[in-house]
């Protein structure tokens, strides 16, 4: 997904003659938006795990305060078309350039806590909800592993700390065999009426001779009850884990479907003749001959 937007970038500047890097910068907040709505995952770093985390709406770093955003500033993770992410597993702030889609700099950070040795510059997030954000991860990581190749994952504090976040992003690409296939789930949980609100997002598309695309969006619209932070993580990752189980088998209904309803109607009923084809007699047809090298050898 990422190459085609820099296909898209790279036709823009053909179609202009403008290969100005600072004349795409009027594209970032269009950028910004397919971002955050395709969930685009990003790699950090080595010194950080190695794993990808995930560019969204709902781990926007928005509030900093005057003499932070000087430090961040001189840090290089400020500045004009970067937005400041943060992650909370790998206790990583990351500023990500939405136009040429590249991390700037990435910072080590201690959420919920104190600043390590190793970090340049304190940073701490609170938050009411930060045991149960600690214990969702914790449920979502094995979730993720058990049921998803590669994937990942996260969770955020959101609507002024009244709800909390939780999304999953799985990609699998295979440009050699013309398909792609990405799985998005983001859900948010409210723990004052225990709702489970979001939706399920499948985009597969297969481009060898020709484009077929599925897009499925399924909403999700649950609620639970729990008596505490632990036992309301394990509850919603257990539901999640339900609702994610019955939207594949639901696909697989419908590709059953689509097999031997919808493609099967689409396939001509009787030859060009009008006559059908009678498979024991195929030598006598002028095509069976052809095949079999009949007429003369051909």
């Amino acid at each position: 997904m990422r190459l085609k937007l820099a296909d898209i970038v790279a036709d823009i500047q053909a179609l202009t003659s403008d290969t100005n890097p600072q004349s795409l910068e009027t594209f970032g907040p269009a950028f910004e938006k397919y971002h955050h709505a395709q969930l685009t995952t990003v790699k950090l770093p080595g010194g950080s795990g190695g794993r990808e985390v995930i560019v969204s709406e709902y781990n926007v770093l928005e509030e900093v305060e005057e003499e932070d955003e000087e430090e961040e500033e001189e840090d290089g993770i400020g500045g004009r078309g970067r937005t400041r992410y943060y992650d909370i597993e790998s206790r990583a702030l990351f500023a990500y350039d939405h136009v040429t889609q590249k991390l700037v700099v990435v910072l080590i950070l201690c959420c919920f806590g104190k600043k390590k040795a190793s970090s340049p510059r304190s940073y701490v997030m609170v938050s009411q909800n930060g045991d149960l954000v600690k214990s969702l991860l914790r449920q979502l990581s094995t979730h993720a592993k058990e049921h998803y190749p590669s994937a990942s994952y996260g969770v955020y504090p959101v609507k002024k700390d009244s709800a909390v976040a939780i999304l999953l992003v799985a990609n699998k690409y295979s440009p050699n065999n013309f398909w792609n296939g990405r799985w998005r789930s983001q859900y948010i949980y409210s723990p004052t009426d225990s709702s489970l609100k979001g939706k399920i997002q499948v985009d597969v598309h297969y481009y060898e001779n020709g484009n077929v695309r599925l897009l499925t969006n399924k909403p999700v619209d649950d609620n639970l009850s729990s008596s505490s932070s632990a036992a309301s993580a394990n509850e919603i990752i257990r539901q999640i884990a339900s609702v994610e189980r019955r939207c594949h088998e639901e696909l697989n209904r419908a590709f059953i479907n689509l097999s031997e309803g919808a493609f099967r109607g689409l396939r001509r009923q009787l030859p060009i003749t009008r006559q059908k084809i009678e498979w024991e007699k195929i030598s006598s047809y002028r095509v069976g001959q052809d095949l079999g090298g009949g007429r003369g050898g051909r």
